[in-house]
């Protein structure tokens, strides 16, 4: 049976979400297509309908979580803005750094969870890292109060790199207290 465009394209959409969600959660080859479609309740048939490779479908859903973080990252800026103007910076770093977001790594930062997976994968995904990282560096530019645009620049890699580390050490150790301490540790470094 023939599926509508309509029908094709809102598919395609599920696809790309239960993708973005589960390879941040289990890696870029935590994953196959036949289980990755069985997530979206589709058939593993329809796949090649709508993707040319798994490797297409690792650099879009990459996208598409990077698009869906930084979006609700701008949302949190503007409504922390509008409570108390200088707070964008403080409220964002303590997401980030929060326990929830390294108990969800599959609704977190794709830095952090496909950075290292990424930098095994093809030029396509690591493009599409290089993009979405480079969104996180302008985003945070635009946060950081200094005068010059360098030394706003310069501050914001330091910040993006400083969460991600961050993530990643406190999602890999097997110590809580240690997790919570990295995070903490942090936290104070970039707010300080």
């Amino acid at each position: 049976m023939k599926v509508s465009k309509v029908q094709a394209e809102q598919n395609r959409e599920r696809v790309l979400d239960v993708a973005a969600k589960l390879f941040r959660e289990r890696g870029f080859d935590g994953i196959g297509v036949a289980e990755l479609m069985k997530n979206a309740g589709l058939t593993h048939g329809g796949f090649y309908g709508q993707f040319d490779s798994k490797e297409e479908l690792m650099a879009e859903a990459s996208d598409r979580a990077f698009q869906e973080t930084i979006g609700n990252w701008h949302k949190i800026a503007a409504f922390a803005e509008q409570r108390e103007a200088g707070s964008a910076l403080k409220v964002i770093t303590q997401a980030y750094l929060s326990k929830k977001h390294c108990a969800e790594p599959g609704a977190g930062c794709v830095m952090a969870t496909l950075g290292i997976d990424a930098s095994r994968q093809s030029t396509t995904i690591r493009h599409k890292l290089t993009q979405g990282f480079r969104s996180l560096v302008d985003l945070f530019a635009g946060l950081v109060t200094h005068e010059s645009e360098a030394v706003k620049r310069e501050r914001s890699l330091a910040i993006v790199a400083s969460l991600v580390g961050a993530m990643v050490i406190a999602r890999a150790v097997d110590d809580e207290t240690l997790s919570e301490e990295v995070l903490q540790a942090v936290s104070k470094s970039i707010l300080s």
